[in-house]
């Protein structure tokens, strides 16, 4: 079986946990300071904060914006729902906008006209790790005086040329940029999550939401040789990070340069092997940014069956996915109101499947998918 990812850990990955039960302080501690350092100097962050999990992440994002019961929040249904579930957690409403059909992340046009005065912010997804358009989003925000959102969960290691510069998702060009751990993504730590910022009260706001509004951190107290009361300053969650989970997310960082290396060769090697099928159309990926290929999507004709193809290749032993679920066509979102149409979201969803993708995949590997899609296709057709 060839599945869509496999995550690519290690014995170091187990020691660096195994070093943390010996330790006996299993809790957030010195292991997610260490990786949150290293995480903000990785990407080029001022702050970088760690917590459970992305979505999470999106949330106290979302507060510290500023988004509170009945404002709007400018998205796109065709990501993860989560995207839009954590604007409604907030009381607010996701306005949903159409995305651009090559890159399938929102549409900066669509996001110009979704303004209103009840706006707070823009949620922008840099969809399977492919950066979206900040270089003409970033300026829209300023205009309107609106919050910037990055849901980068899937988009660690790639990266944006602005300015002259090529400069690291996660900087963040908006106002902060949320990351995910889960298996599927680049890098993993099992769950959690990560927030970085420019903004230091931001920061500071992370700190005290992902421990319930807590004054002085377990660590501070624990280390004290005088008595030490913490205040709750605020009502927060219990949002944190295992140091378990920081250890191993250590030793991925060390990982992700090969990671990422390997991923853009598979990537450019699919491109090779389907530049001359008809009814499979490649990603693309524009000149301004470099992905680190969380994903591989490729788009079917419409000719094409999606589910006859994926269970074509399901048989031959090999695991695909639809393309990128739309939260509207969901029956949690059944009674919610679309402001816009949302053709190109839905035929993303529709059209389009990812592929296999991870670093231990061999060129035999990619060569069997190649050609069970093939297979599929003409059954197909």
């Amino acid at each position: 079986m060839i599945p869509i990812t496999e995550p690519m850990l290690g014995s170091e990955e187990a020691e660096a946990a195994a070093a943390v039960v010996r330790s006996g302080w299993l809790s957030q501690g010195a292991e997610v300071a260490a990786f949150e350092a290293r995480f903000a100097e990785l990407v080029g962050a001022s702050h970088a904060c760690a917590v459970s999990n992305c979505t999470v992440a999106l949330h106290v994002a979302l507060l510290a914006a500023g988004v509170e019961p009945g404002a709007e929040v400018i998205t796109v249904s065709h990501s993860f729902i989560a995207t839009a579930n954590v604007i409604r957690q907030t009381g607010a409403v996701p306005v949903f906008v159409d995305i651009d059909p090559d890159t399938y992340n929102i549409d900066p046009d669509g996001v110009a006209a979704a303004i209103t005065s009840r706006t707070r912010a823009i949620l922008c997804v840099h969809q399977m790790g492919m950066p979206c358009d900040l270089g003409r989003i970033l300026p829209i925000a300023r205009v309107h005086g609106l919050k910037v959102i990055e849901d980068a969960a899937c988009a660690i290691g790639s990266e944006i040329h602005v300015d002259g510069a090529w400069v690291r998702i996660g900087a963040p060009l908006g106002d902060v940029a949320c990351f995910s751990f889960h298996p599927r993504k680049v890098l993993t730590t099992g769950e959690g999550g990560m927030l970085t910022t420019r903004h230091p009260e931001w920061d500071r706001l992370f700190r005290l939401w992902r421990q319930h509004g807590m004054s002085i951190p377990d660590t501070v107290r624990h280390n004290s040789a005088r008595v030490l009361f913490e205040n709750y300053l605020m009502t927060g969650f219990n949002y944190r990070m295992t140091d378990m989970q920081a250890a191993i997310g250590r030793q991925q960082l060390q990982r992700l340069a090969e990671i990422i290396e390997r991923r853009r060769t598979l990537a450019a090697s699919y491109n090779e092997m389907l530049s001359s099928l008809e009814q499979v159309q490649p990603p693309a990926e524009p000149e301004w940014c470099r992905s680190n290929w969380q994903g591989y999507c490729v788009r079917l004709a419409p000719s094409l069956d999606q589910t006859a193809i994926m269970q074509s290749m399901l048989d031959e032993g090999i695991a695909t996915r639809r393309g990128i679920m739309c939260a509207h066509l969901e029956p949690a979102y059944a009674n919610h109101e679309l402001r816009f149409p949302l053709p190109e979201s839905e035929r993303a969803r529709n059209e389009s499947i990812l592929l296999p993708l991870y670093p231990q995949m061999t060129n035999a590997m990619q060569e069997q998918v190649v050609t069970a899609l093939v297979y599929a296709a003409e059954k197909s057709r």
